[in-house]
């Protein structure tokens, strides 16, 4: 008996360490990837529509990193007529005020489990599983002045003598801005309001939800009390859960350095649609953001990443609509490639917003393009590129369309173009080479460069085969990164390497036509 006591303690022991140590673990160290329901379904998806999206990204997407699967919001609505975005009495909620999922639209819920049999279903497939929420108290509980759940007594709430209630802590004056009959902030000055809180996040850690995205509490409906609160309950909890905020509508680095590290990911920008014009938006945004050094900052137990929304491709729905996909992207391919590279260069979350079950190849192969991702995950010093130097030129030829564009003459700036064969020629000047490391070596240029100090280019092994290359149509690129903003590098996609020329890696002058490396 003592001996089974003992091993029974030593379990235990074990056990609880490695909790410990896997509670630990750094939070999105990453920008997390995935997929949400908005862009396709907007509120109407049912069970099994989002468990047949789930196992094709488990087959198709989650061995490039996609590996958060998240229903949108609305999940506790009853689709039935007369229900939409912000109808008012059609939502299912439980005996203390909490959402539920609609049991119609989600059978395994019935009997109070919640989405319990769904994230078990979705953990099987080797995924993660998320959930949108709204702020606050619905404002159907708010009506129906529920009592609020102590979660530590499993019995309705009690203080000063009586029984809090629904009408006790919310404020209806803070209503959600664009979704005036659905949710309210409650009082977190109030325990009692604490203790709702609570009772929810507890519940959806109970439901085995990996990722929270928290709705109307970030940008024109800031609520940093209930931010910071629920911050707090995360992070007390025996399972991990990713934060997130949503939208972003008017948010500034400022304001966002108020929540950054409360959070693991947070939206800066409006809702982003298949219109360039929502794509065209979130340049400066990105500019400023990065700028500001927001990019990978420290967050709720680990980093904490801007978001710049989802990716509304391939086979999609409607904004605010009750239908679910039915039409294609409305972006042509350069601007699809546009907005993917720029989410990469942003190390903005990559949360895909297509019907996966109608995923076409030219989609597939764009948010799965391994340059693109590397350099979400791994790029680094992410920065606009303030300074275009152009050099004086002499052209004879016929002015084509482009060179109307760029003029023949222009003036000549402070900007180098440099070129050469090999940083070992004799015959070059000015130029060092270090080795850094196994795989990367430093090529500074020396020379007294005025304000600037030395410029330096890296070379790196490549992640591919030398003769391989990146392949970009049917052409190579060898990419290099300069930590020196006014100088320009050429890796132009019509220069064929070989692996024998690549050892000499030389650089041309740098053109108003070159791909340029990053």
């Amino acid at each position: 008996m003592k001996i089974c006591f003992f091993i029974s303690l030593f379990l235990f022991f074990l056990a609880f360490s490695l909790h410990r140590v896997s509670s630990e673990i750094e939070r999105a160290s990453f920008p997390p990837r995935g997929w949400n329901s908005y862009d396709s379904f907007c509120w109407t998806i049912s069970e099994e529509e989002f468990l047949q999206n789930a196992e094709i990204i488990s087959q198709r997407l989650k061995a490039h990193g996609y590996e958060y699967v998240v229903v949108d919001y609305l999940w506790y609505r009853r689709k039935v007529p007369g229900a939409y975005v912000d109808s008012l009495g059609f939502d299912v909620i439980d005996q203390w005020g909490r959402m539920m999922p609609d049991p119609e639209r989600w059978p395994s819920s019935r009997g109070g489990k919640g989405f319990t049999e769904v994230a078990k279903k979705v953990h099987s497939m080797g995924l993660k599983f998320g959930i949108h929420v709204m702020r606050g108290i619905s404002t159907q509980a708010y009506n129906a002045n529920t009592p609020i759940l102590n979660s530590v007594k499993g019995n309705a709430y009690e203080d000063f003598g009586r029984q809090w209630r629904a009408r006790d802590i919310g404020i209806k004056e803070r209503a959600c801005a664009w979704m005036q009959n659905g949710f309210m902030s409650v009082n977190t000055k109030l325990e009692a309001g604490r203790a709702f809180l609570r009772s929810l996040y507890e519940q959806y850690a109970e439901w085995g939800v990996d990722l929270v995205k928290h709705d109307c509490v970030f940008g024109d409906d800031m609520d940093l009390e209930e931010i910071t609160f629920v911050s707090e309950v995360l992070k007390r909890l025996d399972r991990p859960i990713l934060y997130s905020l949503s939208p972003g509508t008017s948010v500034t680095p400022a304001m966002a350095k108020d929540v950054n590290g409360l959070v693991n990911m947070y939206r800066i920008t409006g809702d982003d649609w298949d219109t360039w014009g929502d794509v065209a938006a979130h340049f400066d945004i990105s500019r400023d953001f990065s700028a500001a050094s927001m990019i990978g900052a420290k967050g709720l137990l680990g980093k904490s990443w801007p978001d710049l929304d989802m990716l509304p491709l391939g086979w999609l729905t409607d904004p605010g609509s009750n239908q679910g996909p039915h039409r294609t992207c409305n972006l042509n391919i350069d601007e699809q490639k546009t907005q993917m590279t720029l989410w990469a260069m942003a190390k903005s979350p990559l949360m895909f917003g297509g019907d996966v079950r109608r995923l076409d190849d030219t989609t597939y192969n764009l948010i799965t393009n391994p340059t693109i991702l590397e350099i979400n995950y791994f790029s680094s010093n992410n920065r606009e590129f303030p300074y275009v130097t152009r050099r004086k030129v002499s052209n004879t030829k016929t002015p084509t369309r482009r060179s109307k564009r760029f003029p023949k003459e222009v003036s000549t700036s402070s900007g180098h173009v440099l070129g050469l064969n090999s940083c070992k020629d004799p015959s070059v000047n000015g130029w060092s080479i270090e080795a850094l490391d196994q795989d990367m070596e430093q090529i500074c240029w020396m020379e007294n460069l005025g304000s600037h100090g030395p410029v330096c280019l890296y070379k790196r092994k490549p992640l591919l085969d030398l003769d391989q290359g990146i392949i970009y149509g049917q052409r190579k690129l060898h990419s290099f990164a300069s930590d020196g903003l006014e100088f320009c590098l050429d890796a132009s996609a019509r220069q064929k390497l070989t692996s024998k020329e690549l050892k000499s890696r030389s650089f041309s002058p740098c053109r108003w036509d070159a791909n340029q490396g990053i």
